[in-house]
């Protein structure tokens, strides 16, 4: 009787492994902006990347598609290749016993480091209308990161595969492994610094901001004495550019007011600096030059004018 009243034992749910080999718990991602967009541990663990899930249906739902299946997802172009999921996963699965045989490594480990290492930071978009277009530096989204490094990756393994012996999956083991270890031999990695490197060549040149640390204009206008120089920061495409700037005094400073003939507590005029490493020649509104500044090397670029109480209100670079 006590044997029939017994409750029974619960077995442990078993560990789910990918392909019943690879272990998810112990994959670290190493980018904190990421973790919330690399899905892979956890109730995201999947013994096959093909779970069928409406990921499209939503927006960010994508997200919570697990990462080896988005990465079998973007294996399925071009047009020829449209539905051969199985197929893909069957090249996912052999790419990863690839990579383990190569380096030894939890090949879903090697899978997250080059998804991280792939995923282009700084980007650049369009600004403008029809006929005048030029190019602004912008940060990336974390989910944009992770979509465009899971699509470099597979563009990347497709290309090195096309007439070639080697078969995909051994491509795209390399691919992997070159863009985890962030070798130039990875075409992921190679786009990725030719995004960044172009993003930072169209950096904007007017983001200038004066500091005035711990003292307001009014007390600079009230207490002269008190008021420490303007701090003006640079990028460092800055350096080598000419700018002409408006800008706002809030103090009869003695060096303006002597070359220029102003007075008065409050007035604006204009500004012409050309920027270069070693000084900086300040040009007044009266044509008179003053090298009011002196310029040091280091990111950003940092520029101390003599004359306090700079605002700086808007501002037109000229190429």
């Amino acid at each position: 009787m006590s044997d029939l009243c017994a409750v029974p034992a619960i077995a442990e749910s078993p560990e789910i492994k990918l392909f019943g080999k690879w272990s998810t718990d112990d994959v670290q991602i190493s980018d904190m902006s990421l973790q919330d967009y690399i899905a892979v541990k956890e109730k995201y663990a999947k013994y096959l990347p093909h779970s069928g899930g409406r990921y499209a249906a939503k927006r960010f739902r994508k997200a919570q598609c697990p990462i080896v299946e988005r990465l079998a997802n973007a294996m399925m172009m071009h047009g020829r290749n449209n539905g051969k999921k199985l197929m893909t996963v069957r090249i996912v699965k052999h790419s990863f016993e690839i990579i383990h045989l190569l380096t030894g490594e939890n090949p879903l480990q090697v899978l997250v480091n080059a998804v991280i290492s792939s995923g282009p930071r700084e980007d650049s978009t369009r600004i403008g209308r029809a006929g005048t277009v030029r190019r602004q530096a912008v940060d990336v989204s974390p989910l944009r990161r992770v979509n465009q490094a899971v699509w470099l990756l597979c563009t990347g393994a497709r290309e090195a595969a096309f007439r070639n012996i080697k078969t995909i999956a051994e491509c795209l083991a390399d691919e992997l492994i070159n863009a985890a270890k962030g070798s130039s031999n990875s075409y992921a990695i190679k786009k990725k610094d030719e995004l960044e490197r172009v993003a930072k060549s169209n950096l904007p040149l007017y983001c200038f901001t004066c500091v005035f640390p711990t003292i307001s204009p009014l007390d600079c206008i009230k207490y002269p004495q008190k008021c420490p120089p303007g701090q003006l920061c640079l990028s460092s495409a800055a350096v080598g550019k000419r700018g002409d700037f408006r800008v706002v005094l809030y103090e009869k400073s003695c060096i303006l007011s002597s070359l220029c003939g102003i007075s008065g507590e409050k007035y604006a005029m204009g500004i012409n600096f050309t920027f270069t490493n070693e000084c900086c020649s300040t040009n007044l509104c009266n044509g008179a030059t003053s090298n009011a500044a002196s310029i040091w090397t280091g990111y950003p670029f940092h520029l101390l004018l003599s004359f306090s109480c700079i605002l700086v209100m808007d501002s037109k670079v000229l190429s």
